[in-house]
């Protein structure tokens, strides 16, 4: 079998090169073009356009899905095209363009979130299970036809990475056998119950925005685990923007609630939240290192008095 494949990140590009792995002839990756490096000057290309350079495969990395992107397209012949966290909405002639048919990989089981953060959505959310939908891509976002679903537990130590990892895992074991099916017509996509569909908030930089006097402590820890990496957390006190790397449950007497919103103890900073408290153990002040509370309630503990 033949795939075409679109995706950027690392779970992407971990999928692409089990599916290499695994036999099937990739004719060519499609990826976002190279962006800006965060160490410096020059650009970097994504983790799925440096995975197909490493095993060889062409890679096409457009800036817009236009007429030269289309012909470049045309030349190739594929019986799917495969699609993993690409990044843009797909023309309606790229999704005619496989023999057999267009599959997207959705880390969620549709038609719940659909869109661009179901994972951090699971998470935020507290659910206790998600997977992995591979479904028949059509014009409308996530609304196409179902053709598997894979489940797995979320534990309640996850955050986004890890869980990330894990569907990635979930889906490299069941992808060969599902594009096999479907190639061979054992598998017939389903129709979603679009009446129980519900969508993703789309996560920017203010989604890591805490405010500690208006949310609840669980609320927090859940956001903790779900922006992990980006955009993680941050608050705002006397006008500075501080960044949160590690936080973790008060775990002393839930009676003993402080009217004053910021303490030191050693284990970290204790902060007061609308229903009890937290700990933030290790944060960053603009322009510094990451440093832990211990080192903080050194050097700042006027700061945080004031």
């Amino acid at each position: 079998m033949k795939v075409l494949f679109a995706g950027s990140p690392e779970s992407s590009a971990k999928i692409l090169k089990s599916l290499i792995n695994k036999g099937f002839e990739v004719v060519g990756a499609i990826s976002q073009p190279d962006k800006r490096s965060k160490r410096g000057k020059g650009k970097e290309a994504s983790p799925v356009s440096k995975e197909a350079f490493k095993l060889g495969i062409p890679t096409l990395k457009p800036v817009s899905l236009d007429e030269s992107f289309k012909r470049e397209v045309e030349l190739l012949d594929f019986d799917f095209l495969l699609v993993s966290a690409y990044g843009k909405i797909l023309p309606d002639w790229l999704l005619e363009s496989p023999n057999i048919a267009p599959v997207n990989i959705h880390f969620s089981l549709l038609p719940k979130y659909r869109g661009a953060s179901p994972i951090q959505t699971a998470i935020l959310n507290s659910d206790k299970k998600t997977g992995v939908s591979i479904m028949q891509m059509i014009k409308g976002m996530d609304e196409g036809p179902v053709y598997s679903f894979h489940e797995t537990e979320i534990l309640r130590y996850e955050n986004k990475r890890d869980l990330e990892n894990k569907l990635t895992s979930l889906c490299i074991k069941n992808i060969a056998s599902d594009l096999n099916n479907i190639f061979q017509k054992k598998l017939a996509p389903i129709e979603q119950n679009n009446s129980k569909a519900s969508y993703c908030k789309k996560i920017n930089k203010l989604s890591g925005k805490i405010n500690f006097s208006k949310e609840n402590t669980a609320d927090i820890l859940q956001k903790h685990k779900a922006y992990i990496g980006w955009p993680g957390l941050y608050f705002e006190k006397n006008n500075l923007v501080i960044k949160i790397h590690e936080l973790e449950e008060y775990k002393g007497n839930k009676e003993d609630v402080e009217t004053t919103a910021f303490r030191f103890l050693s284990h970290g900073l204790v902060v007061k939240t609308v229903d009890s408290q937290i700990v933030i153990t290790h944060l960053q002040f603009p322009g510094k290192r990451i440093i832990s509370a211990a080192d903080a309630s050194n050097s700042y503990a006027k700061f945080f008095e004031e």
